[in-house]
């Protein structure tokens, strides 16, 4: 059973942070970044990035549990339609947290809490996209290849012959000389 969280829950009941938790987190996929407290981005982050991953699974009880923790089914659409294809091939940190400064009023630490969108390296874009296209090439060259095997086969076994020929009499050749050099050396 998961142990509650110690301390105060963000100025409320563990309801009220559950409700704000979910408030954030649609208004985080909605906007694509917010700006809120530091302690707020980091009890959101990872709330957040579990949704994320049920939204990359994409299948329909996924869907429904993210429904059944963010009410507005716009913001569930966007996040299991855009943001879980932005994010298919990155393995997490789909968040990303940026200290910026104190709030003017009451002194807080303030954050920028952001979704990480961008792909996960620009190489790993570009082996990508060149592993597909090999993969195209391959796929394309595979007739023409199941074709090539049997012209190669038969051309194959005709050398074959060829070789076998020409060797059986070298073979022989080849034993009669040591036999002739023994009856010299004697």
């Amino acid at each position: 059973m998961p142990t509650p969280t110690k301390g105060p829950r963000l100025g409320g009941g563990p309801a009220h942070e559950r409700l704000m938790l979910a408030n954030l987190a649609a208004a985080l996929f909605e906007h694509k970044r917010i700006t809120t407290t530091v302690t707020k981005a980091k009890r959101l982050k990872p709330y957040a990035e579990r949704l994320v991953t049920f939204a990359k699974r994409g299948d329909l009880a996924s869907r429904r549990r993210v429904l059944g923790l963010i009410s507005n089914k716009g913001v569930v659409h966007e996040l299991f339609t855009d943001i879980a294809q932005a994010v298919e091939n990155r393995d997490g940190g789909y968040t990303r947290i940026t200290k910026i400064g104190n709030r003017k009023g009451d002194n807080a630490p303030m954050a920028v809490i952001e979704l990480v969108l961008e792909p996960v390296s620009a190489k790993q874009a570009v082996v990508a996209e060149a592993t597909a296209a090999a993969k195209r090439d391959a796929d394309k060259a595979a007739p023409a290849a199941e074709e090539a095997p049997a012209e190669a086969a038969e051309t194959e076994a005709a050398e074959t012959e060829a070789a076998e020929t020409e060797e059986a009499p070298a073979a022989e050749e080849a034993a009669a000389e040591p036999a002739a050099e023994e009856k010299d050396a004697k």
